[in-house]
């Protein structure tokens, strides 16, 4: 080996490496503790031999503190980032090992009588507080350097930023600030609303005001960066701020992850997310109860249909922040798999060897069970299906086989594979449907609803009493969801790209809208929830105009509506329709134990043995080729969906 490849393996740190120096480290430190020790307890007299005094009793030290560190894993403290959590540790450790040494100097020890009995009580005590410092000191030296003194020596080069919420997630922020040397941005000052604590400081860093302040901040102090650090802000706040910002030209705006890893909460800096037009439309505050749906998901195989969808993909990163044991990615569609690979790689690198890519066409019964078969799925998330109005309304056929005969496959290899929880994402265009794509969700809902229950299956054919409990089956209905494939939202930014105009179907069309990330969140919140047999609906928050997104999407760009970009009524497309109605005079819904969520009152139910029936005939239709199938389609819908009117 070369001398300079030998220098760097010297040089480089490994577990073993490290945990020698800091054994040594320590045994020099509990030595020079027990000598300030018999100092102290001496008076600081100069007339005693301590290295003679000392040498009796220095390896019962020695060794017993050494043990109590192993025991409490001090040596697995990592020494970058020490925390108060590995100083409580160490003084544990400490007070255990002064203890053991007590019990072993008491004259009736259950040991034999040996060096340390009758030894004086003061100097355990002296030794136990000055260990604590010089063990405890040796640990956060490091972090003490990098993110204190160092930083004080180097020119702060990074961008200019004022942090908004002196909270837990701020502090986060701010210390992983600290831990880059500030290289990327430099704090100039906390905003945040609770006038208590304006005036005091975070490491350093003042809590400059409340968040009114922020246009005069920016001014003073030359801001470059605007950090929100509130990962629950209602959107009329968030956008105030963001108005603010760009008004005073700040460049650079970010924002806080809404769902992220919550057994490891640590925001960094490179978790901070670009303010989306979807934030600044529909952001929502939304509770979740994140323990229980992480004791619903936790450990489980978890497979998810339509996996790379808008929907499906915000599913699977959002469960995988709750550790499932396995997570099944089930699309037809390999590019979109092939992305959320690397999407996984990225965010969830620990779940890569549970991760399952799998291509597949739900309306493949053998491919579905040769799946279910290898995998064996506890929780399904079906978000397969085909959702564009306009395009399912030209091939009806089509919307039939995937969304009804792809929702029946997967449906009944769930409840015979044994799958605990089955959950349906459904659309609010299942309420009184005017569409086919709404229709053919509705007959969804239908299937769901009949598998329920069924299925159950003894365990043991010697004890009858006991059974299998029966798949649970339940239906998620929510809205338009901003920034999902063939919604509004990227139609309007591309045609705002290529400066307008923006098309607008109807003057008073309305619409629920919510972010990606908060309609899941909701879905999952819905699924733990579920008993079984539910169609749950999502409280989507207030009816948006189209027209008022629109002009609020150019106003984003520092544009004006009709002057800069103007906004075409092209007419209403066939299945849409005004209004989508979620909470309907149709069936009605009651509340649950979350506010956004409520159960539908569904008068109408079909029987499995009426859902087979349906399916014959549905299957009868498709068989046949004819230039009517379409509206023969439709004739078959009208005549299983009550309400369904073309």
């Amino acid at each position: 080996m070369e001398p300079k490849g030998l220098i760097q393996s010297i040089i480089k740190t490994s577990l073993l490496k490290r945990t020698l120096f800091f054994v040594l480290a320590d045994i020099i430190l509990i030595v020079l503790s027990l000598f300030i020790a018999f100092t102290v307890h001496f008076d600081l007299s100069l007339n005693i031999d301590y290295p003679e005094i000392m040498d009796e009793v220095l390896l019962y030290f020695i060794a017993t503190k050494l043990i109590a560190f192993a025991i409490f894993r001090i040596y697995k403290i990592t020494w970058r980032y020490v925390g108060i959590t590995d100083l409580v540790n160490i003084i544990f450790a400490l007070i255990f090992a002064e203890l053991l040494l007590i019990a072993l100097s008491l004259p009736n020890s259950f040991i034999e009588p040996f060096a340390l009995t009758g030894f004086p009580k003061r100097v355990f005590m002296v030794d136990g507080i000055v260990s604590l410092f010089l063990i405890a000191g040796l640990r956060i030296s490091k972090r003490l350097y990098l993110e204190v003194i160092r930083d004080k020596k180097f020119t702060k080069k990074g961008k200019r930023a004022i942090i908004v919420g002196a909270g837990n997630t701020g502090e986060m922020i701010l210390r992983d600030m600290a831990r880059q040397a500030y290289g990327e941005f430099y704090p100039i000052g906390f905003l945040d609303d609770d006038k208590s604590v304006v005036g005091t400081y975070i490491h350093g860093v003042k809590i400059l005001g409340g968040t009114e302040t922020l246009e005069d901040v920016i001014t003073k102090n030359g801001v470059e960066a605007l950090i929100i650090a509130i990962p629950r802000l209602n959107r009329k706040k968030l956008k105030e701020m963001y108005d603010t910002a760009k008004k005073a030209d700040v460049k650079t705006i970010k924002i806080v992850p809404r769902i992220f890893d919550f057994d490891k909460p640590d925001i960094n800096l490179k978790a901070l997310e670009d303010i989306s037009v979807e934030d600044l439309i529909g952001r929502q505050i939304i509770q979740i109860d994140y323990k229980q749906i992480r004791d619903f998901i936790k450990g489980k195989t978890v497979l998810v249909t339509g996996a790379g969808g808008s929907i499906g993909s915000e599913l699977v990163m959002q469960v995988c922040a709750f550790q499932p044991g396995r997570i099944v990615l089930f699309d037809i569609d390999d590019t979109e798999l092939h992305n959320m690979s690397i999407r996984m790689k990225k965010n969830h690198p620990e779940l890569m060897e549970n991760m399952k890519l799998v291509i597949g066409d739900v309306r493949d019964r053998e491919r579905v069970h040769e799946v279910f078969a290898a995998y064996r799925p506890q929780i399904i998330f079906h978000a397969a299906a085909y959702k564009h109005v306009p395009m399912m309304e030209y091939n009806p056929k089509e919307a039939v086989k995937v969304n009804i005969f792809g929702t029946h496959v997967i449906a009944e290899a769930a409840r015979e594979h044994d799958v605990e929880k089955f959950v349906m994402i459904s659309t609010d265009k299942a309420v009184r449907p005017t569409s086919v794509m709404g229709a053919t969700k509705r007959v969804a809902e239908y299937i769901c609803r009949a598998m329920n229950g069924s299925g159950e299956r003894e365990t043991d054919a010697r004890l009858s009493s006991i059974q299998r409990p029966a798949t649970r089956f339940i239906s998620v209905r929510f809205g338009n969801v901003l920034g999902s494939r063939g919604s509004v939202l990227p139609l309007f930014m591309e045609q705002l790209k290529y400066g307008g105009p923006l098309t607008v179907t109807h003057k008073d069309m309305v619409r629920y809208f919510m972010t990606i990330p908060e309609a899941v969140s909701l879905i999952l919140q819905a699924s733990m929830m579920g008993e079984g047999g539910e169609v749950f609906v999502l409280d989507m928050g207030e009816l948006v105009r189209i027209v008022e997104l629109a002009e609020e999407l150019i106003g984003l760009h520092g544009l004006k509506p009709y002057r800069d970009v103007d906004i075409d009524f092209t007419g209403m497309r066939p299945g849409e329709k005004l209004f989508e109605e979620i909470l309907t005079a149709e069936e009605g819904t009651v509340a649950s134990r979350h506010e956004k969520v409520f159960i539908a009152r569904n008068s109408e139910k079909y029987s499995l043995d009426d859902i087979e029936n349906i399916l014959k005939e549905f299957r009868e239709l498709l068989s046949a080729s004819s230039p009517e199938d379409s509206a023969e389609v439709r004739r078959l819908l009208k005549k299983y969906v009550k309400h369904y009117e073309e």
